[in-house]
């Protein structure tokens, strides 16, 4: 069969006198057709212009025509049926003429269902296997072969017909459907089926559909008048909206002594209680069955269902019309009183039932008073904080740093977060008072820790005079329950007297950084605050301004309009009476204060640059000055400064980028070009040393 269809689809032929195997579509002498050669039409049967010029996997993307159809299929093994009629869908997809064939699921089948023919092009039954399935292979009421099944087209859908129609098709008239004979007795057999026992239906979906997951929840009290204690029980009710059920769970305190069980009512309709007690078991039952026959006819027995449930006993059960915020329900012989509910029960009575008084009932004793906790006294081992941590448990722990603090106010970069203040001793010993101490304020901590200035032939050892810690303030008690108050950085500040260990300082100065942290933070410390402070200066200096005007004047002859600090800082102390801190004083006058600028000429500027360069031992003058001249590409003698500054790091020039940034602005030109020739000779302490000298600073103003 190979080596037919090989023969059929090629023909022997020479090329060049040379025999050889040619295609089917090659023409015979002449371009006339060989004998029983079929020439495929090279052109569409449609004239060129018609219809979209778009590729048919863009101009048909998903669209499908959609058959239906059947097939026959024999069934020798079965004596109830000698074959079966399938339906089926034939689906053919334009984008590629591929085809699928899905038989429908039906129920209680017993065969494998689904996809029969995957989808694919499919080939045309026998002599014409080397085509394959096109739109005009189909229509209506005819018979396709696929894969040596037929299949029967009886009709399509409302697109199918349509497209067909457009395409030219004249579509036949639509055939009858069969009915299977073995699935139509089965039908019967079922039709004639009577239940085993008389059916009621019961339709609860619509309910169930509503109010899935929909429940109310009461809380409830029951005075148990049986227990030893008569303790009310504290309960949760649960009325579930899907299907009228109730559960009851308990809250069980801790320490109560009861055993803690899942549900104190499983979940089901909760009846109202009968006057009359409770009823036997098999007294209520769902439907009611009539013997029809009794024993009259054999044994033999007909039941049927009883629609009138005659002798029925009905059982009222809790619905939710029947719940309410202080009504009592019968639990089986339980009193349980209703004495509160959640948002959501609230809000369904609200607007199913229009109820809006939902005032709960207090069914809880007031808790009783709290004592607070007393801890005994300091004992004097140890610290405080390690002490109380063995009064909290059995199990003493370490006291619990602030980690976070310390992270925040920890050193970092340039930013020490240690408050520096200088101080003096409180004394009239004239060896005393003249001594002067470092008292530095670890932020990340609240530590403290005091240095002595060294002083020469004073016959005094300087250096450390108080180790890092906290230190408490003078006056509290030693053994006492209540912690102990520490210095915080808030009662430090210029002016301020404080007693470490019996010894009593007067801090007299800060340094920048202190000052610069206070004000920067004035909402902690309030005398660096300038606002308050000027509220404060305000409120004393408004009946006294012609005192001030006059003082001013005074000190400013030459009307600068600028005044030193110290006759500002009499003023101020004249006309506040003391009411103002050196702190505050100093706070005010910084915020006015007038600071010149050191003066930064070339020379200055060169003279640092050298020294530095000096104690670095660098002179590499030669190499920066040909890498400058280099990158000159124009050999103007000028390079930008960025450029420059770039080079100078390369070489690894051991000078403050500030400092390097002011000296290449002091070559600049007048088109913001740096002179490097002239900077790199300035530069080298070698051939141009410049002494060294120091700047005068301006006090201030």
């Amino acid at each position: 069969l190979g080596k037919e269809k090989f023969h059929k689809s090629q023909h022997w032929g020479y090329c060049n006198n040379v025999a050889m195997l040619v295609g089917e579509d090659r023409p015979g002498i002449g371009g006339e057709p060989l004998p029983g050669q079929k020439l495929k039409p090279k052109h569409s049967v449609f004239p060129a212009g018609m219809g979209s010029d778009a590729p048919a996997w863009v101009a048909f993307d998903k669209q499908v025509l959609s058959f239906d159809a059947y097939f026959e299929e024999e069934v020798p093994y079965k004596n109830q049926e000698l074959y079966r009629i399938r339906h089926c869908k034939i689906y053919f997809y334009l984008e590629d003429d591929t085809i699928q064939v899905i038989e429908p699921q039906s129920k209680n089948s017993g065969i494998n269902q689904g996809t029969i023919v995957r989808r694919h092009r499919i080939p045309l039954p026998p002599p014409h296997e080397d085509q394959f399935y096109t739109i005009d292979h189909f229509n209506i009421n005819i018979e396709v072969i696929l894969y040596a099944r037929r299949y029967k087209i009886i009709d399509c859908d409302q697109f199918t017909k349509n497209f067909l129609r457009k395409m030219g098709v004249r579509l036949n008239p639509p055939a009858s459907r069969p009915d299977d004979p073995y699935t139509k007795e089965q039908q019967k057999v079922l039709d004639h089926m009577k239940p085993l026992r008389p059916y009621e239906r019961l339709d609860t979906l619509k309910q169930f559909l509503e109010h899935d997951g929909h429940v109310l929840r009461f809380f409830c009290v029951w005075d148990d008048p049986e227990s030893m204690f008569h303790d009310p029980r504290e309960l949760v009710l649960h009325y579930y909206l899907s299907d009228d059920t109730i559960d009851i769970k308990e809250i069980t305190p801790v320490n109560s002594g009861r055993d803690a069980v899942p549900l104190f009512l499983r979940r089901d309709k909760l009846p109202k209680y009968a006057p009359t007690g409770l009823y036997q078991p098999g007294t209520i039952t769902s439907r009611t069955v009539l013997n029809v026959f009794g024993k009259l006819v054999g044994n033999r027995s007909h039941y049927i269902l009883d629609n009138r449930k005659t002798g029925a006993v009905h059982q009222e059960f809790y619905r939710d019309s029947d719940l309410k915020i202080g009504a009592v329900i019968n639990v089986w012989g339980r009193k349980i009183i209703l004495c509160d509910c959640d948002e959501f029960t609230k809000e369904y009575y609200r607007t199913k039932y229009g109820v809006e008084d939902f005032t709960p009932v207090p069914y809880k004793a007031p808790p009783p008073a709290k004592t607070e906790k007393t801890f005994p006294p300091y004992t004097g081992f140890g610290s405080e904080e390690d002490s109380l941590c063995s009064c909290m448990g059995l199990l003493p722990k370490p006291p619990q740093k602030d980690f976070k603090k310390f992270m925040e106010k920890d050193r970092s970069g340039m930013e020490s977060n240690i408050l520096r203040f200088l101080a003096k001793l409180s004394t009239d010993s004239p060896i005393d008072k003249d001594r002067k101490f470092v008292i530095s304020y670890f932020l990340s901590d609240d530590t403290i820790s005091v240095f002595e200035r060294i002083q020469q032939n004073t016959g005094i050892l300087g250096g450390k005079f108080l180790e890092r810690g906290r230190i408490k303030k003078p006056g509290q008690e030693l053994f006492k329950s209540e912690p102990s108050e520490y210095f915080k950085a808030q009662n430090l500040f210029v002016g301020a007297r404080v007693c470490f260990h019996g010894h009593n300082f007067l801090l007299v100065d800060a340094d920048e950084y202190t000052f610069n942290y206070m004000e920067k933070h004035a909402n902690e410390f309030s005398m660096a605050d300038i606002g308050a402070i000027l509220k404060k200066l305000e409120n004393i200096a408004e009946t006294r301004s012609q005192e001030i005007r006059q003082v001013f004047a005074a000190a400013d002859p030459g009307h600068t309009k600028v005044i030193e600090y110290d006759p500002f800082r009499n003023l101020i102390v004249n006309i506040t009476d003391g009411a103002f801190s050196e702190h505050e004083i100093i706070t005010l006058g910084r915020y006015y204060s007038v600071r010149d600028e050191y003066e930064m000429d070339l020379h200055f500027l060169l003279a640092v640059a050298q020294e530095q360069l000096k104690k670095n031992n660098f002179e590499n003058f030669e190499q920066l000055s040909a890498v400058l001249i280099y990158n000159d590409h124009e050999k103007c003698g000028v390079l930008p400064r960025e450029m420059c500054r770039t080079i100078c790091k390369s070489f690894k020039l051991p000078l403050a980028d500030d400092n390097l940034q002011a000296l290449l602005t002091m070559f600049e030109d007048d088109h913001k070009q740096v002179e490097y020739k002239k900077f790199v000779e300035g530069l080298n302490w070698r051939k141009n040393q410049i002494p060294a000298f120091q700047t005068i600073k301006v006090p201030l103003k």
